[in-house]
C-alpha cells in the first residue's frame, strides 16, 4: 500500500476503507490474529488507536505500527496475487454485458429468438454473480 493509499484510509476516505475491507475479507486469514484483530477493531469495529491500545494493554504507537504493517501486508499480497483487481474486473465486465443485453433487448424486443437467447444469456450472467 503506498503512502497515498494509508492516509487515504487513517483519514477514513470511503473508497480507501472499502478497499482495506474488500483486501482484509480476502486476505485477512494470511495475516497474523494480532494483525487480524488490530485491523477488525480499527475498520470494522470503528475504534480508535487509542481504545485498541486499551483494549490489547499495549500503546498507541504499537497499535499504529501493527495496523500499517497490516495494511502494507495486505497491499502486498493483492499486489502478487491481483484476487481483488481480478473481482472488479468481472464485476465490470458483468455491467457492461448486462447492459449490452438490456440494450438489445430495447432495440430489437420483437424477435422472439433473439430474447429467448438474451434471457439464456441473462441467466448465464446471474449464476456468474
Amino acid at each position: 500500500m503506498n503512502s497515498k493509499e494509508r492516509a487515504d484510509n487513517r483519514r477514513g476516505s470511503a473508497e480507501g476503507t472499502a478497499r482495506t475491507s474488500l483486501l482484509f475479507d480476502l486476505y485477512g486469514a494470511l495475516l497474523t490474529e494480532k494483525k487480524r484483530k488490530v485491523l477488525s477493531l480499527y475498520h470494522e469495529e470503528d475504534m480508535s488507536l487509542s481504545e485498541i491500545a486499551e483494549d490489547s494493554g499495549i500503546s498507541r504507537a504499537a497499535v499504529y505500527d501493527s495496523l500499517r504493517s497490516a495494511e502494507d501486508a495486505l497491499a502486498g499480497y493483492e499486489e502478487k496475487l491481483g484476487f481483488l483487481a481480478e473481482l472488479l474486473r468481472r464485476e465490470e465486465a458483468h455491467a457492461r454485458a448486462r447492459a449490452i443485453l438490456e440494450e438489445i433487448r430495447k432495440t430489437h424486443g420483437g424477435d422472439g429468438a433473439l430474447m429467448e437467447a438474451l434471457e439464456e444469456l441473462d441467466e448465464i450472467l446471474r449464476a456468474e454473480e
